[in-house]
């Protein structure tokens, strides 16, 4: 699937990234921006984003599940990371709708 249309990638091209990255050191933080320029690309529109961190999520989730490392921590982590981009998200979302009452 199509993530990223101003620089062609796919959501494969994303999720081989992240592994290779976990692969590397499986405890780093990784966000799009880092994900983006192990593949020399840059963000243009950064539209893709939010579906890049929904893809760091769910791929870092699958990694450790498949290596069996300390569970408990991992899922703790990524509970608070899935919380934290909801609130965030909420926040845009109540920030535009505010925006467009104003105008």
């Amino acid at each position: 699937m199509m993530v990223c249309s101003c620089n062609i990638i796919t959501d494969k091209d994303i999720r081989d990234v992240i592994v290779s990255m976990l692969d590397e050191d499986c405890w780093q933080l990784i966000v799009p921006g880092k994900v983006y320029h192990a593949m020399n690309k840059r963000g243009k529109c950064c539209g893709c984003f939010p579906n890049v961190v929904d893809i760091i999520v769910k791929t870092t989730e699958d990694y450790h599940a498949r290596h069996r490392g300390e569970t408990a921590e991992v899922v703790d982590f990524l509970d608070r990371l899935k919380r934290f981009h909801a609130e965030q998200k909420a926040a845009i979302l109540e920030r535009r709708q505010r925006t467009t009452r104003v105008a």
